[in-house]
């Protein structure tokens, strides 16, 4: 955010001079009142106070042309207010960290025309290794000669025809075999021929599936899929670290006094709407993670509440949060994390000093976990509008490897940033 200078208003000293005038008037008008009830020879002294009103008059525009000699507290009006600007411009430097990566990725939309345009991006700017489209290649070529973008360097994969077919319905057999199909009340995937069927017809999964068995490195969707598919495909083919996927967003303050350098992580801002203790306490320690891997420093991580270290009672809101603090501690030892905390003893100094002496996240926090959706939507789009931030994401974590969802309005240039990021996850987890 740039320095902003607050500017005195235009004619502010002509403002007090003319106020001087009109006092000057309203003294000569009242001396010309109680004038009037005197002599005829009083009179002539009405005249001269006329006269001495118009020489005021003078004077005071003799004033007004002399600024410099006005004192107007306007002046104090021109102090400059300083906002320290974030030491990192976040999509530069994942674009960076990509390229030094050079990771492999697969876009499933193939067809969708914004994620074509991508895929050209990504690839003249060598922001990975490779790029995959999947879908009929004559229908996409045809897409992307009306768009006039070239799709030299980006390889096209039809599911329904590629040697990998047999492969992806096979294991796809295994991890779903027995599972039963809620709807149908049936086998999900009764048999491998069923397993490659749907890996003919479920682009998501197909995508899901090479990223699982190493054949691309990141996938990223969502511009024309909703994020319940992307989230199924994940969950039941790529599957997750610990018991959860969550999200997070990376907030730009553009003030290098919070955080690090300005940067923070907000978790879970979009995916788990009511996390019991070990669903909180996966969800903190993935945040560390994105922290480590997005904003390239040390975590250090609040748990917040509306309670600090036991100051709400035993209400099960606040157990609920001291309970996930320690599952965090038993699965992460080495991860700097700490609460419960209410958001001023998190971030304000002074006030960890008073509501949690001697915490050893103080001054620090660079992570803040919500105890549930409704706190983490609020308060990323709260942060985001007042304090003028800048929002990324959602981004996905906890899965075992990175896929990451799009919104349905999203810009060509919003599919490359989160490429980029997807990318750097992949390749920090190395």
């Amino acid at each position: 955010m740039a320095t902003k200078k607050i500017v005195p208003k235009a004619g502010a000293k002509k403002t007090t001079a003319k106020a001087t005038a009109k006092s000057t008037k309203t003294t000569a008008k009242k001396t010309a009142a109680k004038s009037s009830t005197k002599t005829k020879a009083a009179a002539k002294r009405t005249v001269a106070n006329a006269g001495a009103k118009r020489a005021a008059a003078k004077k005071t525009s003799a004033t007004a042309k002399a600024p410099a000699k006005t004192k107007s507290p306007a002046k104090k009006s021109t102090t400059v207010t300083t906002v320290k600007k974030s030491g990192i411009d976040f999509t530069a430097e994942m674009l960076k960290k990509a390229k030094e990566y050079q990771k492999s990725l697969v876009l499933p939309e193939g067809n969708e025309a914004r994620t074509i345009q991508a895929a050209a991006k990504i690839v003249s700017q060598k922001i990975a290794k490779q790029v995959m489209l999947l879908g009929d290649s004559i229908e996409i070529a045809n897409i992307a000669k009306s768009l006039g973008v070239s799709l030299t360097g980006v390889d096209i994969i039809n599911p329904a025809t590629s040697s990998w077919l047999d492969e992806f319905g096979r294991i796809y057999f295994e991890m779903r075999q027995g599972k039963i199909d809620k709807k149908t009340n049936a086998l999900e995937i009764p048999d491998v021929a069923a397993g490659k069927a749907f890996m003919q017809r479920d682009f998501l999964s197909f995508g899901a599936m090479m990223v699982h068995t190493g054949k691309a490195d990141a996938m990223v969707s969502g511009a024309r899929s909703s994020t319940a598919a992307l989230l199924r495909a994940g969950l039941k083919v790529i599957g997750t670290e610990s018991k959860i996927a969550s999200s997070c967003f990376v907030m730009d303050m553009h003030d290098s006094s919070w955080g690090h350098k300005g940067l923070m992580i907000f978790s879970d801002c979009a995916v788990v709407p009511e996390p019991d203790a070990e669903q909180l306490s996966d969800i903190a320690v993935a945040a560390g993670k994105s922290c480590n891997a997005l904003l390239g420093c040390e975590p250090v991580v609040a748990l917040l509440s509306f309670s600090t270290k036991g100051s709400g009672g035993k209400l099960p809101p606040v157990l609920l949060v001291q309970e996930a603090v320690q599952k965090a501690h038993a699965k992460a030892p080495a991860l700097l994390l700490d609460g419960e905390f209410q958001a001023d003893a998190a971030l304000i100094p002074s006030v960890t000093d008073t509501k949690a002496p001697g915490s050893p996240i103080r001054g620090k926090v660079n992570t803040i976990i919500f105890p549930n959706l409704s706190a983490g939507n609020i308060g990323y789009k709260l942060v985001q509008r007042l304090a003028h931030a800048d929002a990324y994401g959602p981004i996905l974590q906890g899965f075992k490897k990175p896929i990451s969802d799009l919104s349905r309005g999203c810009s060509v240039d919003d599919i490359v940033v989160t490429s980029a990021i997807t990318l750097v996850q992949a390749g920090s987890a190395q």
